[in-house]
Order: C-alpha cells, then sequence, then structure tokens
C-alpha cells in the first residue's frame, strides 16, 4: 500500500539568516503535523532599514505524511 502527502505553505522569519527562518520554520511546523518529511524553500526575501538587513523571511512549501 502507497501512502498520501499533503504540502502546506508556511513563512518563517529570523533576526540571524535564511538558514535559522528555514530551521524554526520546521520545527514549529513539526510541533502542529505530524510526520513531516521535506520542505521546499519557495520564496526568500530580506528586510532592510537604513542600509543593513534586519530580517530574513523564507516561504516554505511543507510536505507532511497523512495518517
Amino acid at each position: 500500500m502507497g501512502s498520501v502527502a499533503r504540502v502546506t505553505t508556511i513563512t518563517s522569519r529570523s533576526d540571524t539568516s535564511f538558514e535559522d527562518a528555514v530551521r524554526n520554520g520546521i520545527a514549529r511546523a513539526s510541533e502542529t503535523l505530524r510526520h513531516v518529511s521535506g520542505a521546499w524553500v519557495k520564496e526568500q526575501e530580506v528586510e532592510i532599514s537604513e542600509g543593513q538587513i534586519t530580517a530574513w523571511q523564507v516561504v516554505l512549501e511543507v510536505t507532511f505524511v497523512l495518517d
């Protein structure tokens, strides 16, 4: 028997880096969703103030296997 998965879109933000934003997003998604099996970084964006990056944001497509 095969499996069925679903994909959901989440946005995650970090004051440190894109990598941190991805890690935070996956960690948070894993608290709510069961059987998270992968993620795709769909978008990356930075927030800038006075010429300095102040935040990193990612949009993730998170895949999880349904029970």
